[in-house]
């Protein structure tokens, strides 16, 4: 799959979402559709898991160095 970005991916797969939904497709297309977007899922999931990673990377970083600024003050 093609880097894309969240927002992107997102994008297409409320489009594959549509699509199926709507009923119109074959079924081949239905099954090409559904392993499209169950990718397009499973990429979306990576991509904010390793947000949440980083935010709480982030977070604990702050804390030390908030807790340094607090024992240097003392």
């Amino acid at each position: 799959m093609k880097k894309l970005s969240f927002e992107a991916a997102m994008d297409e797969l409320e489009e594959i979402v549509h699509q199926l939904e709507s009923g119109d497709e074959p079924l081949e297309n239905s099954l090409k559709l559904l392993e499209k977007g169950t990718k397009l899922s499973s990429y979306c999931y990576t991509m904010l898991n390793n947000a949440q990673q980083k935010v709480t990377e982030l977070s604990k970083l702050e804390v030390a160095e908030k807790e340094e600024v607090s024992n240097a003050d003392q």
